[in-house]
């Protein structure tokens, strides 16, 4: 988990956030990614929490769909020289 603090934020209050934000995750059986705590003024702080996604990015190479940790040298390289349109 990658925590990012953006302003002056007490440690205590840093490890209170912290625990209640994995509280709150696991209690919905997710785990999380990232959060980030912003200073947004002397009493007022904004906690941005992303949870770990397990969507894989499947490709299409001839005709076959498949994740690119699966493909063979050559199908590396086609996709490597692939144009992006639009």
């Amino acid at each position: 988990m990658k925590v990012t603090i953006n302003g002056n934020v007490d440690q205590k209050e840093i490890d209170s956030i912290i625990a209640e934000e994995k509280e709150r995750y696991a209690a919905k059986g997710k785990e999380i990614a990232t959060i980030e705590i912003l200073e947004v003024s002397a009493e007022e702080l904004e906690v941005r929490t992303r949870a770990k996604s397990n969507i894989r990015r499947v490709r299409r190479i001839t005709g076959y769909l498949s994740t690119v940790d699966r493909f063979n040298d050559a199908k590396q390289e086609e996709l490597r020289d692939r144009v992006v349109h639009g």
